[in-house]
Order: structure tokens, then C-alpha cells, then sequence
């Protein structure tokens, strides 16, 4: 899930997302990146911590998404989410969009139409320019065993690489 459903303000985008609830563009996407600010006393501390945070989605996702809609530059769309924690590593799941909708429960949640999803692409592929990210694409069609295998190894050189680094912020 892209976002915490359980507090206040995850309630109010889960029924956005499941169409109980309309909101206003602007507003869905300031609520998301809210609701990812909710988390960053949290975040830090179990990073402090030595703890590793893995995150489901995070800043990107919300920023690709809203500016695959009209009227949304990527840069407005960046500015609410500047000064997050800055991640280590970026792992991006590539599948095609015809593969993505074969899936189960594709199409039950707003935003699962094939144009839009090629849209969205298009912006992640915008955010992947951003050389001050450590992104990492990985082939999302490969069986669960092989994807695992991979991730985990990506994963497990970038903590060796990041293990005394101080932690940045997003986008400054």
C-alpha cells in the first residue's frame, strides 16, 4: 500500500482511493505527502537506531502520480515532500503496463487505467534523470525466487556502501 491507512489522514486517502470519497487534486496529493511526514520522527529514529527502513513507495510515487495528471508540473509536485529522508537506495519495478493489468485487482483502485499508468511512467522515468538518487531498476517479470534474490543483493551492497553515512534530505 502506498500509504499508511491508519491514521487520520491514511483514512482519508484510503476512501479517496477505493472512490468513497472525491477530493480535489491538489489536496490528494498535499494529504499524501502529509502522510509521509506523520512518519519522519519515526523514520529517523529507527534509522538512529541502525534499524534498516524499507518503505513501499514513498515521495516518487506520489509525485509521478500527480503529475501524470493535467495541470501538474513535476516540480510543484516535488516541493511538498522536499527535505524527507533521503533513501539510500530506489528500487524501481519495472513491468509494462500489459503485464501490470494481467495481474489480480488491477482497474478496483482510481488511477489503474493503462494511459494513465503510461503517464505515470513517463514521470518516473523524468525522476530517474535526478543523478543525486541512487536509483536502481530491476525487471519486475522474473519469478518471486529471482526478484528476491536480486533485490536482496542490491539491497544488502548498499548497506555495506551507506553503513557510516550521515542521513540526507530529499530534493536539497
Amino acid at each position: 500500500s502506498p500509504t499508511d491507512r491508519t491514521t487520520e489522514i491514511g483514512q482519508l486517502i484510503s476512501s479517496y482511493l477505493v472512490r468513497e470519497k472525491n477530493l480535489e487534486d491538489h489536496t490528494i496529493h498535499l494529504l499524501f505527502s502529509a502522510n509521509r511526514w506523520e512518519h519522519v520522527p519515526m523514520m529517523k529514529e529507527k534509522l538512529h537506531q541502525g534499524i534498516t527502513v524499507v518503505v513501499d513507495r514513498y515521495a516518487f510515487s506520489g509525485v509521478a502520480f500527480t503529475s501524470a495528471k493535467e495541470n501538474f508540473c513535476l516540480d510543484w509536485c516535488k516541493q511538498p515532500d522536499v527535505g524527507l529522508p533521503k533513501p539510500d537506495l530506489i528500487l524501481f519495478l519495472q513491468l509494462s503496463p500489459e503485464e501490470a493489468a494481467e495481474r489480480g485487482n488491477f482497474g478496483h483502485e482510481r488511477y489503474e487505467t493503462s494511459s494513465f499508468q503510461e503517464k505515470v511512467l513517463q514521470s518516473f522515468y523524468c525522476l530517474m534523470e535526478d543523478k543525486s538518487l541512487n536509483w536502481k531498476t530491476v525487471d519486475a517479470s522474473k519469478s518471486i525466487e529471482d526478484l528476491h534474490r536480486e533485490i536482496k543483493s542490491i539491497a544488502e551492497e548498499t548497506m555495506q556502501e551507506v553503513q557510516n553515512k550521515p542521513l540526507g534530505e530529499l530534493w536539497k
